[in-house]
């Protein structure tokens, strides 16, 4: 008696539930970078926001002041503190660009002349 070339139940079943788990870890891998490019994509666009605040020649706070990046990106704030530093006649302005209610943030740090 000849045997049957074709597969078993149980054979079917095991390969089955080793693909399942090989999707399974394509699609988790596949959502992590995902996330992870969209949360670089909102670093940086906080950083040109903030470098783009920075230059311009209209931006010089005197002592905190905080505002929005409205009407483009309104979700997206900045925070400008200015702090004194050990050489006379220069003061360091950190500005904090913050998104995702303010969760998520980045600090842009430039030496300006009193």
């Amino acid at each position: 008696m000849k045997s049957d070339p074709g597969f078993t139940l149980l054979e079917v079943m095991i390969a089955l539930a080793i693909m399942a788990g090989v999707i399974l870890t394509v699609i988790s891998s596949f959502n992590y970078h995902l996330s992870m490019v969209e949360r670089d994509r909102q670093e940086t666009m906080a950083v040109l926001l903030g470098r783009a605040k920075m230059d311009d020649p209209d931006f010089r706070p005197d002592e905190r002041e905080k505002g929005t990046f409205a009407p483009d990106r309104p979700e997206i704030a900045w925070k400008a503190d200015i702090k004194p530093t050990d050489y006379p006649g220069v003061n360091r302005v950190i500005l904090t660009v913050s998104w995702d209610s303010e969760r998520r943030k980045v600090d842009l740090v430039q030496y300006v002349a009193k």
